[in-house]
């Protein structure tokens, strides 16, 4: 084994161990005493092969790799069981069910923006009140509230003391935090950051206020080019650098670190300071930027890195990379093992790892066929791409095909903008010099914009993909197979031209599989679609994204939680324009995708706002929509087909804001079979609706609420006697929906069950006196109404 990598199974031990602990806790105690038993036996057997003879050296050093690895495992195992018994208990709190809490908490991330302008943070709780009860615990919580609720919007920083008022449901199992929070009553800053947090949150917010004023949107992108504070990057650039693979630049990473680290280097270099000054004044611009930027998790790992780097710079082992990030990484996975299974951590892990182990390899390809300069800055990028691309995949299931391209024209301006609005953010004190310093990196940052906006306006950007872990592991063997195309030499030994053929055979392979793929969702995808088709359920995931068609006229009832499934959607279905938007309510999961339609519709039926709502509607109304609020008894037309507005009825206290307050729509004619959209109601407002006289059964088609969850109302799907019960709903979703209840009522009212988890895209045309459903898996079915 490479000496550099002797410590890469010890990392791969504690972080496989982490990921066990924290996904299933209950198994952790068992699995820390079994691992710390066998370190035992092995230093036992170890002490006893001394004592009848010293091993071989290479022996001994597996024996110590070996003991490295089972003792970082059970430390991480360890971890996890002690601090699982506090875990349960907040868990169990009497919080079910929306139930109104309060909750004291110290803010230890910084306030990011969410997807339909909600913000939210991270924090360490220290007091809950539930009803008359108060209890004082101290857990990780996440907070999320809509910025119009925060009654002190500049002191609500990392730092603060904070009384956030909502309710709260339990965290998936593996998320660090143990609560997540709905602040929608208010988050109250009971005490500002102080001392040198304050400092440092008084200096970010004035490089945010710098910039404003400067026009286009390259201007919010200095903040976070600098520190990390991306409060002021609008949503639709947002989804063009993620689009792009560009958001990594505004996320601070090793790269940021090491550009402070190397600068205090050089400055005490060229001062004439002896290494050992270098290397602590290195560390101290480490620590100052660590505090500026707000010393969260991500900011602290990838500060641990480069801090293990400069040690060995100082022990003088500056080329052993990926011996210091495998003991970075198992320094990080034993003080938080939450961190196996965050997926940022293994991004930021695979990213430096593929620059330390394959840049060089893919740059000597490179240079046989281009100048070396360039093969090394196209290396660069390839190498992250690489690496990281089969676990962006499961986040989104498409490939950045112009991402290498877009890192390669943003490489020279990214670190100008940096080191450049890090310098204004310093500057703060000097008004005037802030000012000219921030017109400057305005300029690096603006080209970065461009960027991301020009690549993603390329046709066919976003290669579809296949979904899950399957495409991640196809996308591994893809990045390997072209990884050896471009290093090994062709026309070397036998071994070489074997692997670069079964290389060129595995991409020949998913290349045609790929483009007929992008062919089918995109310009040939809407021939596999009914021409005739007037309701069409798009596979957004655990999200409503549902059109509608009549005369030529669109609308889109919903956005799915992501714009990017939504816009595969309307390329396949050959839609360029929406002509009516209905946002049902406001939570993410139906207006998450909204950046994917903006600029694209002309009016939008909304509900009751509440959260995000008054930023996305403000977004859409700049691209140029018409703003309607959705009333009860409300009509319109679509086309040659009438739609009316059933629910929600007047602000009442017994359906507030969010899923009971969705809107509801009766469509039907003009080719629309008569059809019922329930949004995400809950049982007790479907029973108003049913009492209410509102209905005009029989429907052809309900979509049903609330993505299938087990909470409706029997009477109303018997009073709409629907033919076709349609289910939105995300494969493998965490909520078990669509749930065996609601799937027994729908077959005992007599309709027929279609879900976009098992069928994918759904979609219906009227044909003569009946109707026909086309599945995207398994083909048409025929039917009377």
């Amino acid at each position: 084994m490479r000496p550099g990598l002797r410590l890469a199974p010890v990392a791969a031990a504690a972080w496989a161990t982490g990921l066990c602990a924290v996904l299933v806790p209950d198994a952790a105690p068992g699995l820390a005493l079994g691992l710390w038993a066998v370190v035992g036996v092995v230093l036992i057997v170890a002490a006893t092969s001394i004592r009848r003879g010293r091993p071989p050296f290479a022996r001994g050093r597996i024996i110590a790799v070996v003991v490295f690895a089972v003792a970082a495992s059970a430390a991480v195992a360890s971890h996890v069981a002690l601090a699982q018994p506090a875990r349960v208990a907040v868990a169990e709190l009497a919080i079910s069910g929306g139930r109104a809490i309060a909750v004291e908490a110290t803010v230890t991330g910084k306030v990011e923006r969410r997807a339909g302008g909600a913000v939210a943070f991270d924090a360490i709780a220290t007091r809950i009140r539930i009803g008359g009860a108060e209890r004082a615990l101290e857990t990780a919580i996440v907070v999320q509230v809509d910025p119009s609720e925060v009654d002190d919007r500049r002191g609500l920083d990392v730092g603060a003391v904070i009384e956030a008022r909502g309710s709260a449901r339990e965290s998936m199992t593996g998320d660090r935090a143990v609560l997540n929070m709905m602040a929608s009553r208010g988050v109250t800053v009971v005490h500002a950051p102080t001392g040198a947090l304050a400092v440092a949150a008084g200096l970010r917010q004035g490089l945010v206020a710098a910039v404003d004023g400067l026009p286009g949107p390259g201007a919010g992108l200095v903040p976070g080019l600098a520190v990390g504070d991306t409060s002021a990057v609008d949503l639709h650039l947002d989804a063009q650098m993620k689009e792009s693979s560009l958001s990594h630049l505004t996320a601070v990473s090793g790269a940021n670190c090491a550009l402070v680290v190397g600068l205090a280097f050089l400055a005490a270099a060229a001062l004439g300071a002896r290494r050992s000054i270098r290397v602590v004044s290195g560390l101290a611009a480490l620590a100052g930027f660590v505090l500026l930027v707000t010393p969260e998790p991500s900011v602290l790992r990838a500060a641990t890195m480069a801090a293990v780097a400069m040690v060995s710079v100082l022990l003088g082992r500056p080329g052993a990379g990926m011996a210091i990030l495998s003991l970075a990484v198992t320094i990080l996975v034993v003080a938080d093992p939450w961190l196996a299974a965050s997926l940022g951590f293994a991004l930021s892990s695979a990213a430096t790892a593929s620059l330390l182990l394959f840049v060089r390899p893919l740059a000597g390809g490179l240079s046989r066929r281009l100048p070396r300069a360039l093969a090394l800055a196209l290396a660069v990028p390839l190498a992250a791409q690489l690496a990281c691309g089969p676990l962006l995949v499961l986040i989104s299931p498409v490939v950045p095909i112009f991402g290498v391209l877009a890192n390669l024209l943003a490489a020279p301006a990214a670190p100008i903008a940096t080191l450049v609005g890090l310098a204004a953010c310093v500057a703060a004190p000097m008004p005037a010099l802030q000012s000219g310093l921030a017109a400057l990196a305005w300029v690096p940052a603006s080209w970065i914009a461009a960027t991301a906006a020009t690549v993603t306006a390329i046709p066919g950007d976003l290669l579809p993909w296949i979904d899950g872990w399957p495409g991640a592991a196809v996308l591994a063997a893809v990045g390997v197979a072209l990884g050896v195309l471009i290093a090994v030499r062709a026309g070397g030994s036998r071994r070489a031209r074997s692997a670069r053929a079964a290389a060129m055979l595995l991409l020949a392979t998913v290349m045609g599989v790929a483009g007929g793929g992008v062919a089918l969702s995109t310009i040939a995808g809407r021939w596999t679609l009914p021409a005739d088709w007037s309701v069409l359920a798009c596979d957004v995931g655990q999200g409503d994204a549902v059109l509608l068609r009549s005369a030529g006229a669109i609308m889109l009832i919903d956005t799915g939680p992501d714009p990017e499934p939504l816009a595969a959607c309307l390329d396949r279905a050959g839609i360029a324009r929406v002509d009516l938007l209905v946002l049902t309510h406001f939570d993410l999961d139906h207006v998450g995708g909204v950046s994917g339609v903006q600029g694209r519709v002309g009016t939008v039926l909304h509900g009751p706002q509440y959260g995000p709502a008054g930023h996305l509607l403000a977004e859409l109304a700049a691209g140029g929509a018409r703003l309607v609020d959705a009333e009860a008894g409300m009509q319109g037309a679509l086309g040659e087909a009438r739609w009316t507005v059933i629910w929600p009825m007047a602000p009442s206290r017994a359906f507030p804001y969010g899923n009971d307050a969705s809107v509801v729509l009766d469509v039907r004619g003009g080719g629309i079979p008569g059809a019922l959209f329930l949004g995400d109601l809950s049982a007790s407002p479907q029973g108003a609706i049913a009492a209410s006289g509102a209905l005009n059964p029989p429907y052809v088609i309900v979509k049903v609420a609330h993505h299938g969850s087990a909470d409706q109302a029997v009477a109303l799907y018997h009073a709409a006697a629907p033919a076709i019960g349609l289910i939105t709903v995300g494969a493998g979703n965490d909520y078990g929906h669509p749930r065996a209840e609601t799937l027994a009522i729908l077959q005992e009212v007599g309709a027929r069950i279609f879900r976009t988890d098992a069928d994918g895209v759904v979609a219906i045309s009227s044909v003569g006196g009946g109707v026909e459903v086309w599945r995207e898996r398994g083909g048409g079915v025929g039917g009377d109404r």
